[in-house]
């Protein structure tokens, strides 16, 4: 069975003010302010409206810019790209597809290995569920980004876990 994913006025109403701003009025946290800014454990990170899963710990690293960053996303399908003119600068605005919500931005700064990429995300954005929650949590088909092939696949094209 899919899972459906969708905004439920119901989450955005419980969203704390930092959420709210960022996911919905398409703010930025503070660099290096982020709960996710530093975690380090296995794990997938999904949208925190909607559930929807963007990213896992597999293809974050640090990339000294005060944020989580991601070589690529889960599914390329679960993210909207938009150009973003704001700030006085061109960027690409990074959205979940079925919530809507602003997460962060893509740039083409990342590691080379790994396809250049760095999604720039904001952590008030995101949910965090650890590999061992995965399961329980109704993520189970996820837990295949951890076995030891998966792994190794990252590693070989240039990841650095963070």
């Amino acid at each position: 069975m899919t899972q459906q994913y969708s905004k439920d006025p119901a989450v955005v109403d419980a969203l704390t003010p930092q959420q709210y701003h960022v996911t919905q009025e398409n703010g930025t946290e503070r660099p290096f302010t982020g709960e996710y800014c530093d975690n380090h454990e296995p794990g997938i990170y999904v949208d925190i409206v909607s559930g929807e899963p963007l990213f896992a710990s597999v293809n974050k690293f640090d990339s000294g810019s005060g944020w989580p960053s991601f070589t690529q996303p889960i599914n390329a399908d679960s993210l909207v790209e938009r150009r973003d003119r704001s700030h006085f600068v061109e960027r690409v605005e990074v959205r979940s597809t079925h919530a809507d919500s602003h997460l962060g931005h893509v740039f083409s700064d990342g590691p080379a290995a790994a396809g250049g990429l760095r999604y720039c995300i904001n952590s008030a954005s995101l949910r965090f569920i650890h590999r061992d929650d995965l399961e329980a949590q109704g993520y189970g088909e996820y837990l295949r980004l951890f076995t030891e092939d998966a792994s190794q696949q990252h590693r070989s094209a240039g990841g650095q876990q963070s």
